[in-house]
């Protein structure tokens, strides 16, 4: 099944970098790695006829419908930008001539990723019902609370920022409404809240090792992918404005801001 759902990714990758290849906007990796994780979720919710039906049915639903929305935000964001996107502008010029290739490598690396991230899922359909103690359906209301507020605190922060990206007049300005008055990267936040589910309802089967997935989302988004790279990007375009938001504004964890 793990090979199976690997090559799927490739092939929806490969699909994507052709597409790359012709617009020249590589921001469409984003939208495919999430649509890559939503496919495996769904397709192994469906085959693998292993663990108990409450846990396929709740992983199945709610892993899916987190990931399908997330391939819903990150392709509207995509299709409306006019430009490339400035993570990938600074690799393509960084890659030179061989940029061709090496979003080749890049577009597959990402497929390696899609189906890292999709191993608690997988790991949890794989787990056959014998393997689970009395504790499941209290891990369960525990991890749908956990998915349930995470849910709600992302996709409010990420149409909060859309809806501020899309006013002309905010041109230049921090987004500082909201969420985002509380944290400067709400989003981030509440995607590694999302991954506390996992390990929770794994904790029923003995699956103790889903425990690293927090600690992993948690040191890409804080030292990796996420918030570095929007940091700087933020200094650099809007100064001293967003050094005020700094200022005040925790990084991560949703706090009071600073008077």
């Amino acid at each position: 099944m793990l090979l199976k759902l690997f090559l799927l990714d490739v092939v929806i990758m490969l699909i994507s970098w052709l597409i790359v290849t012709y617009n020249k906007r590589a921001g469409l990796v984003d939208v495919a790695w999430s649509f890559c994780i939503a496919v495996n979720v769904i397709c192994a919710a469906f085959l693998l006829d292993i663990a108990p039906v409450s846990v396929r049915i709740f992983i199945g639903l709610s892993s899916s419908i987190w990931f399908l929305r997330l391939t819903w935000h990150l392709f509207r964001r995509y299709w409306h930008e006019t430009e490339e996107d400035r993570r990938y502008a600074n690799m393509r010029r960084t890659m030179g001539q061989l940029k061709h290739w090496g979003f080749l490598a890049f577009f597959i690396f990402q497929a390696v990723l899609a189906i890292l991230f999709s191993y608690p899922m997988l790991a949890l359909f794989s787990s056959p019902v014998t393997q689970w103690n009395e504790w499941i359906h209290w891990a369960i209301t525990a991890a749908a609370l956990i998915m349930l507020l995470a849910f709600i605190g992302e996709s409010t922060a990420d149409q909060q920022l859309y809806r501020f990206k899309q006013n002309p007049n905010n041109q230049g300005q921090t987004m500082d409404q909201g969420l985002w008055k509380y944290s400067r990267h709400p989003n981030y936040f509440f995607e590694w809240l999302h991954w506390f589910a996992y390990p929770i309802v794994g904790l029923a089967a003995g699956l103790y090792l889903l425990w690293i997935y927090p600690l992993l989302m948690w040191l890409f988004l804080y030292y990796i992918t996420g918030i570095p790279f929007s940091e700087q990007q933020a200094l650099r375009h809007r100064g001293q404005n967003y050094q005020d938001y700094q200022q005040r504004t925790s990084m991560f964890i949703p706090r009071q801001p600073k008077e």
